[in-house]
């Protein structure tokens, strides 16, 4: 009997993964009608919130590429609004340790902060930058480590250009649009003089968007404001020095500022939404689809191609 060949094996391989992916996805759909989407912890045993940013900033949950989680910008505007309506929080601390993440997203997060009207304390950990400072920036107190990377006042809008290497392969863009700016940022043609123009003027608008909103929060002047808006990060020691952190420290240092200014004993509770199983379910499905190859090629274009901006 002729033995399997290598190639029919990687193949069999393959077609067994995409089977169990797929059943996975099934799975996860029924539980999902008994498991519900998932619900808000208890927060009536405390009375210090604790809201956490971590990992990418966006409109929607779920994981990022290659299963990085990220935070919900829906989920924490949900969570503030649950904190601010419960009597018996006083303060809401928010948990930072976050690169950034879309401008909607970011702003959506950040103007919730500043409509609470109880003291809101952010707590920076390793990163606060880009657009999680601008979270950060909203609120009443600034906390972060001497070694935190603070700061990063700028907007990316960068992608990656194929045209290069298909050129090489001999694959060819067909051009098919309506309007003369409809594939601006496409990353199967050069970008023109004209639109790279174009996109760097509204980058620009975004970023001044960006440096008004910490201007107004930090109460900085213009001059510190352009000595620190060129999209550095700042350690948290040169943060404090540079008014972007008011106080250097930890969780700690943080709940003692919500004791000495509220007079209370801090009782921190955190609020965030229960994953349900299946959650779990789906997104352990999506990192199988990805361990198999399907889509992994197909994201990496699909997300350049959206001509994302993140700051």
């Amino acid at each position: 009997m002729e033995k399997p060949k290598p190639r029919n094996k990687w193949i069999t391989a393959l077609i067994i993964l995409a089977i169990l992916a797929f059943l996975s996805y099934v799975v996860a759909g029924i539980i999902s009608l008994f498991a519900g989407t998932g619900e808000f912890t208890d927060i009536n045993a405390g009375n210090v919130a604790i809201v956490s940013i971590k990992g990418f900033i966006s409109t929607e949950s779920g994981s990022l590429l290659f299963d990085e989680q990220g935070t919900s910008s829906t989920d924490a505007v949900e969570a503030l609004k649950k904190a601010e309506d419960a009597s018996n929080i006083k303060a809401i601390l928010l948990e930072i340790d976050s690169p950034g993440g879309t401008p909607v997203a970011t702003d959506e997060i950040a103007q919730q902060i500043k409509k609470s009207k109880k003291l809101t304390v952010a707590w920076i950990r390793e990163v606060g930058a880009s657009g999680a400072y601008w979270v950060a920036s909203s609120a009443d107190i600034v906390v972060a480590n001497r070694m935190s990377a603070v700061g990063s006042i700028g907007v990316l809008g960068s992608y990656v250009q194929f045209e290069g290497l298909f050129n090489k392969y001999g694959v060819k863009y067909e051009r098919l649009v309506s309007g003369e700016y409809k594939d601006i940022g496409s990353p199967f043609r050069n970008m023109t003089s004209a639109e790279r123009l174009l996109i760097q003027a509204e980058l620009d608008s975004l970023h001044r968007i960006f440096i008004d909103e910490v201007k107004q929060n930090r109460k900085l002047s213009d001059e510190r404001m352009a000595k620190i808006s060129t999209g550095m990060f700042f350690f948290g020691t040169e943060a404090k020095d540079l008014g972007l952190v008011d106080v250097l420290g930890g969780k700690e240092e943080a709940l003692k500022i919500i004791e000495t200014n509220l007079n209370i004993t801090a009782s921190p509770v955190e609020i965030r939404k229960k994953e349900s199983l299946s959650d779990v379910l789906s997104r352990l499905s999506g990192g199988l689809s990805y361990q198999i190859g399907l889509g992994i090629g197909n994201s990496i274009v699909t997300k350049a191609n959206r001509n994302s901006v993140t700051v």
